[in-house]
């Protein structure tokens, strides 16, 4: 995959960091968009990698940001030839106590934001009949208690993930992946990095057997991303061990 290249969405912590740390061993270019300018600073350091890695910091919710973003990268790497949506924040409030102000927050990141990040690298995407991967989440099909907000953004996420498969096909393929538990923290930033503490019990109520880690969503993106398998779009792919299928008595 060498000179191809991914924009990658809140690349600078967790499954992001992941994902852009494993797309260069593969050989690809990443330009990663992140708020966080302390956790984009430390992907810099730690990948030390010149002229295949840039981070750009940059708000999503902003459309002149995010469109400096994308000019940035085209001028660093020549094009985008991949895109995926990753950045997503979460408020966890009881319906009555959210306000109107972090109901907008938590839908402009996770919902808006890759819709701008869509419009404005749209056309170097056909270009190169490139592709976007969306990160949606197991949290679009089932959900805990006061997560309202997160959900009905990633709800829109898969909606958003096969309007667009539709219609920007065939030029760009675009797919889905809903990571269930995935283990990130121990690649968070360092300031907020811990060690895993995960008992036996949430490991067994996987049907895989373990609780996920990071590596299991990028292993997905690497596959999607692959022209033999260009014939994939408008999918979404839930990687949870099982857990969304499991039948659960009390």
């Amino acid at each position: 995959m060498k000179n191809k290249t991914v924009v990658i969405t809140g690349g600078g912590q967790g499954i992001g960091r992941i994902i852009a740390r494993d797309l260069l061993k593969e050989g690809y270019h990443v330009a990663v968009i992140e708020i966080d300018r302390e956790a984009g600073l430390e992907t810099v350091r730690e990948f030390d990698l010149p002229g295949q890695y840039i981070f750009i910091q940059t708000d999503i919710r902003d459309e002149g940001q995010v469109t400096n973003a994308i000019q940035q990268t085209v001028e660093d790497f020549g094009s985008i030839d991949y895109l995926i949506n990753n950045a997503a924040i979460s408020i966890k409030k009881p319906l009555e106590q959210i306000s109107l102000e972090e109901w907008q927050m938590v839908i402009s990141t996770n919902l808006t934001g890759a819709f701008l990040c869509v419009k404005h690298s749209l056309s170097y995407l056909k270009r190169s009949r490139g592709a976007i991967i969306n990160l949606c989440s197991t949290r679009a099909f089932m959900s805990e208690p006061d997560t309202e907000a997160y959900s009905a953004s990633k709800g829109g996420i898969y909606a958003l993930t096969h309007a667009m498969a539709i219609s920007l096909g065939p030029d760009v393929r675009v797919n889905a992946i809903s990571p269930g538990w995935i283990d990130v923290t121990p690649h968070q930033k360092k300031q907020n990095r811990k060690e895993s503490n995960l008992s036996e019990t949430d490991h067994s109520q996987h049907p895989a057997g373990r609780v996920g880690q990071p590596e299991d969503i990028s292993s997905m993106v690497q596959f999607l991303l692959r022209e033999e398998n260009n014939f994939i779009t408008a999918q979404n792919f839930i990687i949870d061990g099982g857990m969304t299928r499991k039948m659960i008595y009390h």
